[in-house]
């Protein structure tokens, strides 16, 4: 049958952007459908992109998406330990992110793709079981049609097109972070983004300060569920990340003072990647797919890097004009054979910090270095864990399974 397009995607966010901008510069005809009335709208993260995922595909982000340079990161213990880690791996930026999701999609319009914002897909179109295209409703219009032998989920947390297609993208209450974050002003800081752990102050989570240009930041929390408590309590007593996050702020030495120009809030995904990628004529990403660090939930950098990995797969079932779930699956090894391990061991080490106690964490930010960290976030523990456990051998049961990660991811 004839389509109208090669290929629809889902969601104008980094992982749909940079798949539209790939397809599009290879001579595909791309349809993106977003819901939002505009891009970028509404903000629902500190807004932080690290330089090496940006520089690898040779954009140039102007000035005007980028609120602020970041240096690197300063990670504190619930007694005020801590340690600054920069290297190379560390630089970027806290963007504007309205501005940067907007010219992020405007680049893959520049090179022939199409974007439609204010349009909901509500379903898929199929024929002999066969998905063929979707429905869309743009804003108060009559819903339509659009055909394409391919649809690709770049949806974020709702993923409700993926959930249709038959996909087991739905997450546990164990499995996300319920978030609140301001936007204040005034903060002084030092161009490093910090990050504040404790079990009292941000239960199975942190507390971070992203800095803005102006003497402004984003001050957000992420809190978990426990396990054990399950949905009655959500190991937290019923209370909400706002009152954690106000907490924080009114026993801050600068933030007490500091006035709150926004309030956002939201949910982020701190799981495994969701059991499949691909399936005859359909795909998912990002974080529809739950492709998303678990230690901190940072979705923007691994939506763009995924997003080269799926389109140099739909590059090549363009070509063979074979969008089967076997053609397809080549995104999913890819993935998995490289970011997916780096989420494999982040996941690892989140599950061992939910274990631990704040005289815990004190006592490791009072061991381990900036170059430990930095092994730490690399996913090679051996050394560090060595290190803490020198001095505090009760610890060897708390880290042990960071130990044996080769093993095991």
């Amino acid at each position: 049958m004839k389509y109208d397009y090669d290929v629809i995607i889902v969601g104008a966010g980094p992982s749909g952007s940079t798949i539209s901008r790939i397809l599009a510069q290879n001579g595909m005809e791309v349809m993106v459908f977003d819901k939002r009335k505009e891009l970028g709208e509404p903000i629902r993260c500190g807004e932080g992109l690290g330089a090496r995922e940006v520089i690898s595909q040779g954009l140039d982000i102007p000035r005007s998406c980028v609120s602020t340079d970041i240096k690197g990161a300063k990670v504190i213990s619930p007694d005020g330990s801590s340690i600054v880690w920069k290297s190379k791996e560390t630089t970027g930026w806290v963007l504007e992110r309205k501005m940067f999701d907007k010219w992020l999609m405007e680049q893959a319009v520049h090179k022939g793709a199409k974007v439609q914002s204010y349009t909901r897909v509500f379903d898929l179109v199929k024929k002999d079981g066969k998905i063929q295209g979707v429905k869309v409703s743009h804003a108060d219009h009559e819903p339509y049609e659009v055909s394409a032998p391919l649809v690709v989920s770049a949806e974020g947390m709702e993923a409700t097109l993926a959930r249709k297609a038959g996909f087991r993208a739905f997450s546990s209450l164990y499995d996300v972070d319920t978030c609140y974050q301001y936007e204040m002003q005034e903060y002084d800081h030092e161009n490093l983004i910090e990050l504040y752990f404790g079990t009292k102050s941000s239960p199975r989570g942190y507390v971070w300060i992203f800095p803005k240009n102006d003497k402004k930041a984003n001050v957000g929390i992420g809190i978990g569920a426990h396990l054990e408590t399950g949905v009655k309590e959500g190991g937290i007593k019923g209370a909400t990340p706002k009152d954690y996050l106000d907490r924080f702020i009114a026993n801050h030495p600068q933030l007490k003072n500091a006035s709150k120009l926004q309030d956002t809030g939201g949910i982020i995904s701190v799981s495994a990647a969701i059991d499949s990628f691909a399936k005859d004529n359909f795909m998912v990403t990002a974080t529809a797919a739950r492709q998303v660090d678990p230690i901190h939930g940072g979705g923007i950098a691994m939506a763009m890097e995924g997003g080269l990995l799926a389109a140099s797969t739909i590059m090549k079932a363009h070509k063979a004009n074979d969008y089967s779930e076997k053609m397809l699956k080549e995104y999913e090894t890819a993935w998995r054979n490289t970011l997916g391990k780096k989420v494999a061991k982040r996941l690892l080490l989140r599950k061992v910090m939910e274990a631990a106690s704040d005289e815990d964490f004190n006592y490791i930010f009072k061991t381990i270095n900036q170059d430990d960290l930095d092994q730490v976030m690399k996913g090679n523990f051996a050394g560090p864990v060595a290190k803490v456990v020198a001095g505090r051998p009760q610890l060897m049961g708390l880290l042990k399974a960071l130990i044996s990660s080769r093993e095991t991811v």
